[in-house]
């Protein structure tokens, strides 16, 4: 599936199969989850650097073909493509440790092509072995972005002696996966979704929230941390209001509407407000074996290849309860 212009639909073409260059493998792909930075990315509100382009970046295949020099995989192995698809390895960030601020980034599904399709090229280096996730392909791909990015801002959110209390804003494909995680390590979560989303609510309570409401409404207490998975920059003085004193808010999308002006007494008492970029593979390797021990529940809906464009409509219009993953 092509995107051929931002705002346009994507079109179904037919390829002959890449060849893996040196230090790349070919996948068969097997499912591929659509994410919120695909919607972005269709619709224009990223820059693209490349155009024709094939969406997808939370890709589960198999190795099917290998180019020079790859021995970190094999043929007919399990694994994943993330998000994070090359870096320069040299800038002062990956340098430091922090690959995912690279000067000179390459994404996958946005600078090179990704996984709505039935094979895709990958830097093996970049690649996550999947073996031992216990999940089959169609439910393993959503933990490819929604689980890694979602894992990343929990993280930053503080650990859970830190923040016990967690409150997530919207509560789809990410939140869903890290209420789970929250729970798991003893976190006390409450799960906050557009007004009248009684549906959402409920899912969120099934998953082990303490308490689910609208995204305008206070918790019964203050929280100690907040994510904001929902791309809506008025949820930041809401999640600053509702989080204590010292308490911090992590943005965890790439992109957001425009956050609104607010009085400084809700930045006030040394409340920090902060956002993710991208993920580093140690990040990606840290969830998956996470997953591989603590089995997540993965609610989603599947679609065919071909209806990518309804996967990416039903994501945009909020009719979604977690994920949508496209199967070829």
């Amino acid at each position: 599936m092509v995107l051929h212009a931002a705002g346009r639909p994507l079109v179904l073409e037919h390829r002959e199969l890449p060849q893996p260059g040196a230090g790349e493998v070919r996948l068969s792909v097997q499912a591929c989850a659509v994410c919120r930075t695909d919607l972005h990315i269709c619709d224009g509100e990223l820059p693209l650097p490349c155009l024709p382009l094939v969406p997808g970046h939370e890709i589960v295949g198999i190795v099917d073909a290998l180019g020079e020099g790859v021995t970190s995989l094999r043929a007919g192995q399990r694994v994943g493509v993330p998000w994070l698809g090359h870096t320069c390895g040299h800038c002062s960030h990956c340098a430091g440790g922090r690959e995912n601020l690279c000067d000179a980034p390459v994404f996958t599904g946005h600078g090179r092509d990704g996984g709505f399709a039935s094979h895709v090229l990958a830097e093996a280096a970049y690649c996550l072995p999947l073996g031992s996730l216990p999940q089959d392909a169609v439910h393993a791909a959503p933990l490819l972005c929604a689980g890694l990015i979602g894992w990343r801002s929990l993280k930053m959110a503080g650990s859970a002696a830190e923040a016990p209390r967690l409150g997530l804003y919207g509560f789809g494909a990410a939140a869903h996966l890290i209420a789970q995680v929250a729970r798991h390590q003893g976190r006390q979560v409450h799960a906050f979704t557009r007004a009248g989303d009684e549906a959402s609510q409920q899912f969120a309570r099934t998953l082990g929230a303490a308490w689910a409401g609208a995204a305008d409404e206070a918790p019964p207490e203050p929280l100690d941390a907040a994510i904001i998975f929902a791309p809506v920059g008025a949820l930041v003085p809401a999640a600053l209001a509702a989080v204590r004193k010292g308490g911090r808010v992590v943005c965890g999308g790439i992109h957001m509407s425009d956050i609104p002006s607010f009085p400084y007494r809700l930045l006030w008492g040394e409340r920090q407000l902060r956002s993710v970029a991208n993920l580093t593979r140690d990040d990606g390797r840290e969830f998956i074996a996470f997953a591989a021990a603590a089995p997540l529940q993965v609610q989603l809906t599947p679609y065919p290849l071909e209806q990518a464009n309804h996967a990416l409509a039903d994501l945009r219009a909020g009719r979604l309860q977690g994920a949508a993953v496209l199967v070829p």
